[in-house]
């Protein structure tokens, strides 16, 4: 059966910036490769690793790496795993994006970026570089989808770094006919995504019927739950995507962003679903009951009716509790998205799928089909 891939990536080439971002932006902060080497007597070819395979390049903003904490050790690690190049490849184009979908029998799918947000989330950059570099992805990524819109559907990067450009960001988004944004699930320059000075940016998503999309990822030059104390990837990647989903609900919930703004549909991606039932039972058990004077005037229902009424999350196959998370915000509110061509995702077969534990045929179809529909606009439609 085909399906919709509510999780799917684009591979940006190097090009793309000189030509879509403004000249003077790009000129002050150009997006450049900076070739990597291994300097050391014990290797004879510099840039090789013990393998004799050339490690890749560094990919870089101005003058600072993209990638935080990316050790030669993880450069050797990266080199020597087994290839995707044909995935990535195709990746690169909306042509070649098509081709794969087709190949892995995907009707339609939401278009994310790989490297754009870790370039406009970099915490080195000036606000002015971060929208500039936004702004010119947004061009690039509808020019990409332009070959098939109704199987393509782009999502649109924003800048948090100056919450008071939001609006007027969000304003050229909605004109451009995006109907879905994706923002990182931690704080931006010191702002979480609770805070006041992000109001008028929920209230113009809710008028216009935005969906945001929460997508996390190792490695950003920022705040990620656990840059603080971890250094390997194993560590930062363990804390990259659930820990910051967590918090991410969390901070609507502490800014009361789902009771001014009800209408608001959040997705949050790549992080699985099991953390939610255990995160939602202490809200409502532990938390919500100890203190209720201090939180009446904030939250009027528990916060697991909050996430069923306002979110959607996507699950992973094999993970466990699926039953429970279904059994909490109903199985209208699951997703699957395959995060295609990103290695650290493993493939599946659309067989292996409907084998996933805690969710029934009926569930996983709906998964596949129904749900990513009713939040995809009529006018997407194949």
């Amino acid at each position: 059966m085909k399906f919709i891939d509510c999780d799917r990536h684009v591979m940006e080439p190097l090009y793309i910036w000189e030509h879509y971002v403004s000249e003077d932006i790009y000129t002050k902060f150009p997006v450049h490769f900076k070739e990597s080497s291994l300097k050391g007597s014990e290797n004879k070819h510099e840039g090789l690793n013990e393998l004799n395979q050339k490690l890749p390049p560094t990919y870089f903003i101005g003058p600072y790496p993209i990638l935080n904490k990316w050790s030669m050790e993880l450069q050797l690690e990266t080199a020597s795993r087994p290839k995707n190049s044909c995935d990535r490849h195709l990746a690169l184009t909306g042509q070649g994006q098509l081709e794969s979908m087709d190949k892995g029998e995907v009707s339609k799918a939401l278009i994310f970026p790989t490297f754009a947000g870790y370039i406009v989330n970099h915490n080195k950059i000036p606000s002015e570089v971060s929208i500039g570099y936004a702004q010119g992805y947004n061009k690039w990524i509808l020019d990409y989808c332009s070959i098939n819109r109704g199987r393509l559907i782009p999502v649109a990067l924003v800048s948090r770094h100056d919450p008071f450009s939001l609006k007027a960001q969000l304003k050229e988004i909605i004109k451009q006919g995006f109907e879905f944004v994706t923002i990182r699930p931690e704080p931006i320059n010191g702002e979480h995504l609770g805070s006041q000075s992000y109001n008028e940016f929920w209230k113009t998503c809710e008028l216009h019927d935005i969906k945001i999309a929460f997508h996390g990822g190792t490695h950003l030059h920022g705040d990620t739950v656990g840059v603080d104390r971890f250094e390997s990837r194993f560590a930062l990647h363990a804390c990259s995507h659930a820990m910051e989903a967590q918090l991410a609900f969390l901070s609507l919930l502490e800014g009361n962003v789902f009771e001014n703004f009800p209408a608001l549909k959040f997705i949050f991606l790549e992080a699985g679903a099991s953390w939610l039932p255990y995160w939602l039972w202490r809200l409502d058990n532990i938390c919500y009951p100890e203190f209720p004077a201090l939180i009446k005037n904030r939250l009027k229902s528990l916060p697991s009716s909050y996430f069923a009424r306002n979110c959607y999350v996507s699950y992973e196959p094999g993970e466990p509790n699926l039953h429970e998370t279904v059994k909490l915000i109903g199985e209208e509110k699951i997703l699957f998205g395959t995060d295609f061509p990103h290695p650290d995702h493993q493939s599946f077969s659309i067989k292996e799928l409907f084998e996933t534990p805690g969710l029934t045929q009926e569930q996983i179809v709906k998964s596949l089909l129904k749900n990513p529909e009713a939040i995809i606009d009529i006018k997407n439609e194949l």
